[in-house]
C-alpha cells in the first residue's frame, strides 16, 4: 500500500502537468509559435522500397501506435514496415511521421523526455495516450487534423509525391494511429489531390473525422483486440445511433470493410505483428499481417475487396 502511495504522489502531479500541457503544441502550431520540423536526421531516408526514378504503383505512409516516439521505427513497426518493403517492392514506405506530435518533433529528442525516458520510461506512452484523446477533442480536432495533415503531405513531396499525379495514398494505422489517420483525409486531399486508401489495424479513433474524400478504410480487426473494442464503447460517434457521425456516413456508403485476424491481440506476445506467433498454416501473426496489408493494397487498385472476402 505505501509503494502504491508513492506511485500516486509521484506519477500523479506528472500525469496532471501533461494532460494540462498536452494542447501546447496545437495551439503552438495554430498560433505560429514554432514551425513544424521537416528535415529528417543525417542518414534517415525519405521513403523506402521503391526506387524514387519512377512512380511507385502506391506511397504507403505508416502512423505507428503510441510506442512511436522517434523520427526512426519502433520495434515493432519496423518489424511491420519490413515486412512490407520485403513483400511489396513496387511501394514506397514512409515510417518516419510523428502521429502524436503536430511539430513534428520526435519525443525521444527532447532534453526533458529523454531524462524521463532513462528514468520513467511509462511516461513517454502516457504522452501519446493523451495526444491521441487531444487529437479526438472536437475543440482541438480540427487544428490537429491540419498539421498532422500538412505532416504528411510535406513527407511525401519529400519522397518524390507529385499532387495531382494520380498515384494512390496508403495509410496504414495502428491503434491510437488510427484517430491520426482519419483526421489527415481531408488536408492531404486538399494539398495533394491524391487517391486515399486507409488501412487500420487494431483502429483507436473517435469515427468524428470525415471520410468522404477517402476511397476507402479497411478495418482489420480481431474479437480478442479489447483495445479497439474500448474505442467503440467510449466515443458516441462510433455507435450507430449517431447516423450523422463521419464513421456511420462512411459505412452507410459502404467505404468501411471489416477483416478479421483472429486470433490476434492489441499488444503482447500474441499482437498483430508477433514474428513469434504462430497460425495453424505456419505463418505468424507478422507475415499474416503484412500479407493481408499488401493483399489489401493489391486488390483495391484492381477491384474492391468484397466485405469479409478472406485474404491470404
Amino acid at each position: 500500500m505505501n509503494d502504491y502511495l508513492l506511485w500516486v504522489c509521484l506519477i500523479g502531479p506528472v500525469l496532471l502537468a501533461e494532460a494540462l500541457l498536452a494542447r501546447y503544441e496545437v495551439l503552438a502550431y495554430a498560433a505560429g509559435w514554432r514551425a513544424p520540423v521537416s528535415e529528417l536526421p543525417e542518414g534517415v531516408p525519405y521513403a523506402r522500397g521503391a526506387a524514387p526514378d519512377s512512380p511507385p504503383d502506391a506511397y504507403l505512409v505508416y502512423l505507428d501506435g503510441i510506442g512511436k516516439r522517434r523520427v526512426r521505427d519502433s520495434r515493432d513497426g519496423g518489424q511491420l514496415v519490413r515486412a512490407l518493403i520485403a513483400g511489396a517492392p513496387e511501394l514506397r514506405v514512409l515510417g518516419q511521421v510523428q502521429p502524436y506530435s503536430p511539430l513534428a518533433d520526435p519525443l525521444a529528442d527532447r532534453p526533458v523526455w529523454a531524462w524521463l525516458r532513462r528514468h520513467i520510461g511509462l511516461l513517454l506512452f502516457l504522452h501519446n495516450v493523451v495526444q491521441t484523446f487531444v487529437a479526438a477533442d472536437h475543440r482541438y480536432r480540427p487544428l490537429y487534423n491540419r498539421a498532422v495533415g500538412s505532416q504528411i503531405a510535406t513527407q511525401l513531396r519529400l519522397a518524390g509525391y507529385r499532387p495531382d499525379s494520380g498515384v494512390p495514398v496508403v495509410l496504414l494505422s495502428y491503434s491510437g494511429g488510427a484517430q491520426v489517420a482519419t483526421g489527415a483525409v481531408a488536408e492531404l486531399h486538399t494539398q495533394l489531390g491524391c487517391p486515399l486508401l486507409l488501412i487500420t489495424l487494431g483502429g483507436f479513433h473517435n469515427g468524428a473525422n470525415d471520410l468522404t474524400h477517402a476511397e476507402h478504410l479497411y478495418q482489420l480487426t480481431s474479437a480478442n483486440d479489447q483495445i479497439e473494442r474500448v474505442g467503440t464503447w467510449i466515443f458516441p460517434q462510433r455507435w450507430r445511433l449517431f447516423r450523422r457521425s463521419g464513421w456511420n456516413r462512411a459505412r452507410r456508403a459502404g467505404k468501411i470493410t471489416v477483416h478479421r485476424l483472429d486470433p490476434a491481440t492489441h499488444f503482447g506476445p500474441g499482437s498483430y505483428i508477433s514474428p513469434t506467433a504462430q497460425l495453424p498454416d505456419g505463418r505468424s501473426h507478422l507475415d499474416r499481417t503484412a500479407d493481408t496489408v499488401i493483399a489489401v493494397i493489391r486488390a483495391h487498385r484492381g477491384t474492391t475487396v468484397a466485405q469479409g472476402d478472406p485474404l491470404p
